[in-house]
Formats: structure tokens, C-alpha cells, sequence
């Protein structure tokens, strides 16, 4: 067993200075369930060591969250207190960075009316749209993290003594960030290098398109002219590196949103706000999806569906190698932070304009016409396996493998 009080410095050192990567009078937010209180605690100290001028935390509670849909009043949900919202927007007028330990419980709305969730999902999006045009242009230092909370482990651990689960997550949790021995931020900047590098090689391929098989999937997806793939460290306005999520292992960049055609299954289940979604199929025609189905969850799947037109267009196409990390630990995380980064993975909503040359300095107008979806959601899903086979269409028409048998051919 590893010193747990020594890992745990680290790791919270580490979303402290590689994560949101905290400047000297900089402002930080922390959204955090309640439950991880000593954590939080650990990350507000190494945040005012780093020289932060301010932290600001908000704690949330899974049942207080949902208290509010088993007694809310009907027509409550599509509500959303504007001076929320516009604290957020002057928050990142401001710089400020976000860093937030995202961990829904699995289960936390089963046996809720998912219409309930899906109009106060909306609500939110839509009174949010002006922030979160600063987390979708990385005009902000912004990270997502996990810490285990009791459900969470309960759900993926359910295998291990119940006194256990809570510390084989943390250890978990420690083994995918690369807390596991030598100095965790240095583990990470050779990490990051790594996917710079795929990254690279990727944008000088220019793939026009991918085509993807596997069994339940033939899809192909064009890229958008002008497309840049991403991944790993991402750089703000000041010019400051952050990492949006940790974990990460993907490279990812922008399909174009009316070049997606045929069919694909997902692979893993889909934790959707709180609802379980799992074995999804979509059919895509120019783009769109005209088909769905999931074996359970489906009402939650046409919910988010119905969020607005750009929800039934693609917004991202992410690679990453069944052979990597947190794959190989081969268990369902129901958490897609850690599910995404375990296996290739599409996204229905929102592209990220920084995906596309020039796309943060283009209007949603401007976007669309370059072929960027625009929408209030971004919905990631996995669809990667040990089978998934993956074709490039170069510019000059030559195919070319990308992926074999889940794994990078290039």
C-alpha cells in the first residue's frame, strides 16, 4: 500500500499546478461534492501556496440535488436563478480558473421523470451560454477532476468488500492520474508531451475523413477544412497551459456537422446527468441522427435529442487506444470523464471552436457556415473496443489505416 497522505499531496498538488495550473493573483472557483470536504480542503491550501489571491468554494450535495425533483413543483424545472449565472460570466470576465470534481452518482435520479432532469438541464445551459462560451473558447483555465464519493465507488467497485471500495478508488484514482511513484507533475509533463506528439502527427495527416468499423458500427465522419486536433494541455487567453480534464488520454478534434453517415453502437454505458443510458445505436444521415435506440435509458436519450437542433449533430470525434491505462484496468467507471478516456469516443452537441483554425474568433454564425455544430449540450459516448478498425481519407484521396483492432496503425 502506498503512503495514501503522500499521494494524496501529490495529487492534489497536481490539479493545482498542472490542472488549472493556478497563477500568482489569480481567482479560483472549486465546485466539489460535499462529501469530498478533506479533499477540497488539501486543494484550497495548495491553491493559496501557489500564490492564488482568492478561492471560492461551492459544495454540492447528491441528495439536496435531487430533493429537488422528487418535491419540486411542476413547472419549477426550467428555471435557473439569472444572478447565478451572471455571477459566473463576470467570474470569467475576470480570468478566473474553475476546477471541479465531477462525479455523479450513477443512480442519483432512478425512478425521477428524466423530463424533469432534461428541462432543468436546459434551463441551465441556456442561462449559462455566455460562460461557458468562455470554457468553450479555453478563454479560462478550466479542469475537471474525480475524487471518489461513496456511491461512486459502491457502483464500479460493487465486486469489493464494501469497507474497501472508498480506498480502491483512491488508489484508483491516484494510478490514472500517474501518482504512482516519482513526482506527479513531472509523470504528467512527459505525459502531455506524448500527446502533443500524436497531435501533431495527426495535423500533418489532414485527413479529409475517418471511417470507422467495428460490429453494430459503419460510420463515416468528414472533418471540417481547417480542422486541428487537440489534446492533453490546452492554452488560455493569457496564454497560461491548463488541462481540462483529468484524466486524459484522448486526441480529439471537429467532424463536420453535416458529414456524418451510417451507423454506430456505443460500447460502454453512458452516465447521462445522473441516468444510465446504455447499449445506444444512432443512424446518421448528412450529419443528423434519424434513428436511435438504447436498451435501457432511451426516454433520457430523446431528451437530450430534443435539447435543440444542434443535438443531433456530431460535435467532436476522439481517438484513444484500447491498449492504454485506463482501459487496461478493465472495469466501467459510469463516469464519463474516466469512460471517455478509456475508448474512442464521439460527442452529439457542441464542437470546441478552438478545433478549427481561427473557430474562437468566429461567431456561431461564422461557425456553422464552416461546417461547426452549435448547441447548448455536449454529450460524450464511447464507442471503442479491441475490434474498432478506423480508415483516413488523406487529401489526395489515398485510404490509409488509423486504427487496427483498436489500437493506432499510424
Amino acid at each position: 500500500m502506498r503512503d495514501f497522505e503522500k499521494s494524496l499531496e501529490q495529487y492534489a498538488e497536481l490539479v493545482v499546478k498542472v490542472g488549472v495550473n493556478i497563477q500568482p493573483g489569480q481567482v479560483l472557483m472549486v465546485t466539489a461534492p460535499l462529501e469530498t470536504l478533506d479533499f477540497t480542503r488539501l486543494i484550497v491550501k495548495k491553491a493559496y501556496e501557489a500564490g492564488a489571491k482568492y478561492v471560492q468554494v461551492d459544495f454540492e450535495d447528491d441528495q439536496i440535488t435531487r430533493s429537488r425533483f422528487e418535491y419540486g413543483a411542476d413547472g419549477t424545472f426550467d428555471y435557473y436563478p439569472s444572478w447565478r449565472a451572471e455571477m459566473l460570466e463576470k467570474f470569467a470576465e475576470e480570468g478566473g480558473a474553475t476546477l471541479t470534481i465531477k462525479v455523479p452518482d450513477p443512480e442519483l435520479y432512478k425512478g425521477i421523470d428524466s423530463d424533469k432532469v432534461a428541462q432543468a438541464t436546459k434551463a441551465a445551459a441556456a442561462a449559462r451560454r455566455a460562460y461557458s462560451n468562455y470554457t468553450r473558447n479555453n478563454k479560462i483555465s478550466w479542469c475537471l477532476i474525480k475524487a471518489p464519493t461513496k456511491a461512486w465507488a459502491n457502483k464500479v467497485f460493487a465486486d469489493y468488500p464494501e469497507d474497501e471500495r472508498m480506498n480502491v478508488m483512491w488508489e484508483t484514482i491516484f494510478r490514472m492520474n500517474r501518482v504512482d511513484g516519482g513526482d506527479a507533475v513531472e509523470n504528467w509533463k512527459k505525459h502531455l508531451s506524448q500527446l502533443k506528439d500524436m497531435q501533431e502527427k495527426l495535423n500533418l495527416k489532414k485527413y479529409k475523413s475517418l471511417h470507422y468499423r467495428a460490429p453494430g458500427t459503419d460510420l463515416k465522419i468528414e472533418l471540417v477544412d481547417g480542422h486541428i486536433w487537440r489534446g492533453g494541455a490546452s492554452k488560455n487567453q493569457q496564454g497560461h497551459d491548463f488541462v481540462a480534464n483529468m484524466p486524459t488520454e484522448e486526441v480529439y478534434t471537429m467532424p463536420k456537422r453535416s458529414g456524418v453517415n451510417g451507423y454506430v453502437t456505443s460500447t460502454m454505458p453512458l452516465n447521462l446527468n445522473g441516468q444510465l443510458v446504455d447499449q445506444i445505436k444512432f443512424t446518421f444521415k448528412d450529419g443528423k441522427v434519424t434513428e436511435y435506440s438504447a436498451k435501457s435509458g432511451e426516454n433520457h436519450l430523446k431528451n437530450l435529442l430534443s435539447t435543440d437542433e444542434g443535438a443531433s449533430y456530431l460535435g467532436e470525434v476522439a481517438l484513444v487506444p484500447h491498449n492504454s491505462p485506463i482501459s487496461n484496468l478493465n472495469r466501467i467507471f459510469y463516469n464519463t470523464g474516466v469512460d471517455e478516456n478509456a475508448s474512442c469516443h464521439l460527442a452529439l452537441g457542441s464542437a470546441y471552436p478552438f478545433n478549427l483554425e481561427n473557430g474562437t474568433q468566429m461567431t456561431q454564425e461564422q461557425l456553422l457556415q464552416h461546417g461547426c455544430n452549435v448547441s447548448l449540450t455536449h454529450v460524450d459516448f464511447m464507442i471503442g473496443s479491441s475490434e474498432l478498425d478506423i480508415d483516413g481519407e488523406l487529401p489526395d484521396g489515398t485510404i490509409e489505416a488509423v486504427f487496427r483492432k483498436g489500437n493506432w496503425a499510424i
